[in-house]
């Protein structure tokens, strides 16, 4: 009666579970750790039990069924199989049942890009205005948001590059200056309309296209810094201070034209050099397509996780120009036609040859300053070679983790669905 006994016991304390024909055993005190899931909960699990075999069936995957019951056995640590493929295993874990945690703990393990929890404002319409001009990809009217933004970038990005050529630059612009004088001017004649017939800048076509853009841009910055979750944060966007400074040159020329007289203006070098400067900053605008460009945003990722390996690289640049410039000054000290009067001399080709661009305004002429230059370009090479790997293997990690991060996205979808399933089912349970 005694041995009867203990093996009733031990029946009832050991799981048999069948894995397409592959049989597994454990106890179901280890079954029970986590009750919410579909092997834990014994409500579950019973729609998949054979009373003839006193066993639980479940047509699944077998080498990923290893990983789940570890799952059980570690007390929640999720591995996956090395012979089992990630989706598969993806598939098992939403299977299973296992639940947020441990499908969040799996992707991190993975290598996924973790889910950041993006701040949205608390109030609706905020909320809506946001997503319209924040997230394009939140719905088709910000995909639309984004398209005119970018038509607008590049309009003004053109006209930006127009507004220098010969053809439509105003000679009396003393901030563009024409370096060649028109044919009448150099013959004596004057073509210089009177005061009364100059025109001004507001009147300017490519001005009032400027404008128009700049329009939208101060609208864009406007209606995000208006309804966005935090000012604070707003100002510490490497994106929102890239929109500030892209506008700001239109309101400097616009003020300087409207309180600087042709009078005041004539002889001011050092005012024109800052606003040519002022003006040049407008091609940063070109970097507001990272908004909407996800290789740009993988580039600029690169660099900034390359910042260790793009510093030696300059500096191994830099020791190699110092050698070398000096090495081909003093090889061609003694060479009366010698364009290397100095050591400083020697930096640019020193730079041109390490970076094999070799533009040719400079060459060494004896047979000893060739020699140098030939192990300046093959030590050029070889500089150069060392930390690019090192860069191109970040790009790709960058580049994975993206695809990654779009490839999981049904994934989260299917959880998601997953729980909504799971939730009724409970319901029903309960009302039964």
């Amino acid at each position: 009666m005694w041995p009867l006994c203990v093996c009733v016991c031990v029946c009832v304390c050991k799981v048999i579970i069948n894995i397409a024909g592959l049989r597994f055993e454990t106890q179901l005190k280890t079954l029970d750790q986590f009750p919410d899931t579909l092997l834990g909960d014994p409500l579950k699990r019973m729609d998949y039990f054979d009373p003839m075999r006193n066993e639980y069936f479940f047509d699944r995957n077998r080498p990923s069924f290893d990983g789940i019951l570890y799952y059980y056995q570690s007390g929640g640590k999720v591995r996956r199989p090395a012979n089992v493929p990630l989706d598969v295993f993806a598939d098992e874990i939403l299977f299973y049942e296992l639940g947020n945690e441990a499908m969040e703990q799996f992707r991190e393990d993975e290598g996924f890009i973790k889910d950041v929890e993006i701040p949205l404002p608390a109030n609706d319409v905020y909320r809506q205005f946001w997503l319209l001009f924040e997230y394009p990809e939140s719905s088709n009217a910000a995909r639309g948001v984004a398209l005119v933004s970018v038509f607008v970038i590049v309009i003004s990005i053109i006209i930006f590059c127009m507004e220098t050529l010969p053809e439509f630059r105003d000679d009396s612009d003393p901030v563009v200056p024409t370096p060649v004088q028109s044919f009448n001017q150099s013959s004596g004649y004057s073509s210089v309309a009177p005061p009364s017939a100059k025109p001004t800048t507001f009147s300017d076509p490519f001005f009032i296209i400027e404008t128009a853009c700049i329009a939208w841009f101060f609208f864009e910055l406007c209606v995000r810094f208006l309804v966005c979750p935090s000012k604070k944060e707003f100002f510490h966007n490497l994106m929102n201070i890239i929109d500030i400074i892209s506008i700001i040159p239109y309101f400097v020329t616009v003020v300087t034209e409207l309180v600087t007289t042709p009078e005041e203006s004539s002889g001011q070098n050092m005012s024109l050099a800052i606003l040519r400067i002022i003006r040049l900053v407008r091609v940063f605008r070109i970097f507001k397509l990272s908004r909407h460009s996800k290789g740009l945003q993988i580039l600029g990722q690169t660099l900034k996780a390359s910042m260790r390996e793009l510093g030696l690289l300059i500096f191994f640049l830099f020791i190699g120009v110092i050698l070398f410039s000096s090495a081909i000054y003093f090889a061609e000290v003694d060479e009366p036609n010698t364009q290397f009067v100095s050591i400083p001399d020697g930096f640019w080709w020193a730079v041109v040859t390490m970076t094999t661009v070799g533009y040719g305004d400079m060459c060494p002429i004896t047979m000893g300053g060739k020699m140098v230059g030939t192990l300046c370009a093959i030590a050029g090479v070889l500089t150069i070679a060392l930390p690019v790997p090192v860069i191109v293997s970040n790009f790709n990690y960058f580049y994975h983790r993206e695809t990654e991060a779009e490839d999981k996205l049904p994934l989260a979808d299917a959880l998601e669905e997953q729980n909504d399933v799971l939730m009724w089912c409970s319901i029903c349970n309960l009302c039964y």
